[in-house]
């Protein structure tokens, strides 16, 4: 049999078929045996209904009622099997570039000097990220005080997607912002990766560091071949950082002085600088988004295309579906008549 021809993606489904024989068989038994029991020693036939509120079926609608269930039956177990013909063959190849994403989660990045919040502009680039790769393989890594690989490395851009709105500062307890421990599993995840591959790490943050050797440790992954892009969030001017959820309104010192933050951009350009990449600020628009990902899969040489190809097979299982609909539509149209009255 040719590959493109009609057959069925899980055909195991088909040996729900079966079940209609013995609803068939009940069918010819009840139709052919005896319709009178004890109950017609108490009332006519014809007064039976009133009695007991159900009608006696007549052969003919018995017929009719099981062909109508036999056709919802059959269509319902040939869609669950999958009818399929015809493909589309799809190269096969490696994507070239691989990017983890370093997801600064640090009070500070709940401060609104960009609308809605740090963390809300953060999202908000990631989500553009992904939705605008065709390239790059992402990876996302939440991190402040501690470290939260959210996804590794991957092509699935919606399990990313998914993960983005359970991320904010309420992950971690302790305050700060320890960039050389994200940065350590950003490389252990990008040194899993083939080696022939262009390797990027990409810090999403306001800068709010206090650790030392930053650019030292920029400088080292630089050497290895792993490049470090950042992207800005906050302005100049900073803002007060909002205290966590059942204390005050705004986070003070010990001396009771309410704590600010600003956007750093000398510290995070000088890190982008040794880390051999490039700084840009965020912004509302996606343009940023999309030179971050050309630096990303310029890292590497164009993907490498293999001898396989994978085939992709046009799925009919709906076209069972439509005529199944129409045969439901006139039970809901008799309930609802039956409901009225």
């Amino acid at each position: 049999m040719p590959d493109a021809a009609f057959h069925f993606a899980r055909p195991e489904w088909l040996f729900a078929l079966l079940g209609l024989l013995p609803v068939l068989g009940w069918l010819i038994f009840s139709v052919t045996r005896p319709s009178k029991g004890p109950i017609h020693l108490y009332a006519d036939e014809h007064l039976l209904p009133h009695l007991t509120g159900v009608r006696e079926l007549e052969v003919n609608e018995r017929w009719g009622r099981f062909i109508r269930w036999a056709l919802l039956w059959i269509l319902a177990v040939i869609a669950m099997a999958g009818p399929r013909w015809d493909y589309t063959d799809v190269e096969a190849f490696t994507p070239g570039s691989d990017l983890i994403i370093l997801m600064d989660i640090s009070r500070s990045m709940e401060v609104a000097d960009v609308q809605p919040s740090r963390l809300g502009r953060a999202r908000q680039e990631i989500q553009d990220l992904v939705q605008l790769n065709r390239e790059v393989r992402i990876g996302l890594i939440a991190f402040a005080s501690v470290s939260h690989i959210v996804s590794p490395i991957t092509e699935d851009g919606q399990s990313i997607l998914n993960a983005l709105p359970a991320l904010s500062t309420d992950l971690t307890r302790l305050q700060g912002s320890r960039l050389h421990t994200a940065l350590d599993k950003a490389e252990q995840l990008l040194k899993g990766q083939p080696s022939e591959g262009g390797r990027s790490i990409l810090l999403i943050s306001d800068g709010d560091f206090d650790e030392p050797d930053l650019a030292t440790r920029a400088k080292a992954l630089a050497a290895d071949g792993i490049r470090l892009h950042v992207l800005g969030i906050g302005t100049s001017g900073g803002g007060p950082v909002p205290a966590p959820t059942g204390q005050s309104d705004l986070m003070r010192d010990r001396a009771g002085k309410i704590i600010e933050s600003r956007l750093n951009e000398p510290l995070l350009k000088q890190l982008a600088s040794t880390g051999n990449g490039h700084y840009l600020q965020a912004n509302f628009r996606d343009d940023d988004s999309r030179t971050l990902l050309t630096l990303a899969a310029s890292d590497a040489a164009e993907a490498v295309a293999t001898d396989e190809k994978t085939r992709i097979w046009n799925e009919r299982f709906y076209w069972m579906l439509i005529p199944l609909v129409l045969l439901l539509l006139p039970t809901f149209r008799r309930q609802q008549t039956e409901g009225g009255l």
